[in-house]
């Protein structure tokens, strides 16, 4: 089938944004005594701020009931530090370029908030190339389960076999492979040489580095 499609993960993929989470879940964890590790940390990056807040409080033996308000605090803490300080990953215009050329619709799908998509969309400055947008905040389950893709694809009126994804993390390659979507990761830096991507159709070391004769390799 061919493609027609494009959904792009945000945090990680589209501006740096993972070390500003990492920041802002140590500084509001810091006040109930938790201090994770760097690999503590990687084993729930791609988790929504929800499962990741429940999945260190059950870890640490906390009560449940801060639940909303840690996760409430992350997501504010997160959003001051995207304003404030943001990275756009090198090839975000290009790529975006590229695929408006091409004629493909395209979409985002995050599991994060849909204000954190909002704010994303206007330091990208993408509002009028964006024709959809999915958040998995809301839904029963986020990713790695496929349902924010599936989501996206139907905003977009698209069959999941005629989009491609691009994502930066594990649960999100995973989700969109279930999905039954093509996907392309582009890792971070210090992960790319891990064996674990090779579930992808596609391994990037940048956005940058996407082109025509990847694309044709991707339906082919």
């Amino acid at each position: 089938m061919q493609l027609n499609t494009v959904i792009f993960d945000i945090d990680g993929l589209l501006i740096d944004s993972e070390p500003l989470w990492a920041q802002a879940a140590a500084e509001v964890l810091m006040h109930y005594n938790i201090k994770l590790t760097d690999e503590q940390y990687k084993t729930t990056t791609g988790l929504r701020t929800k499962e990741f807040v429940h999945w260190w409080l059950h870890y640490f033996k906390l009560n449940e009931n801060l639940q909303q308000t840690i996760e409430e605090n992350i997501v504010a803490n997160v959003l001051q530090k995207i304003e404030a300080s943001a990275v756009i990953m090198p090839g975000v215009k290009n790529i975006f370029n590229f695929f408006k050329e091409q004629q493909f619709k395209i979409g985002l799908a995050t599991s994060s908030p849909q204000t954190l998509i909002d704010l994303v969309v206007d330091i990208l400055q993408i509002k009028d190339i964006i024709m959809a947008t999915a958040s998995a905040e809301d839904l029963e389950f986020g990713k790695p389960h496929p349902q924010v893709y599936l989501n996206c694809a139907e905003k977009l009126q698209s069959n999941p076999l005629e989009c491609i994804c691009f994502e930066d993390s594990f649960n999100g390659m995973i989700a969109a492979k279930a999905a039954r979507m093509k996907c392309v990761v582009v890792p971070y830096h210090s992960q790319i040489k891990e064996e674990r991507w090779a579930a992808a159709d596609l391994k990037l070391s940048s956005l940058q580095n996407f082109n025509a004769l990847l694309l044709q390799k991707l339906e082919s």
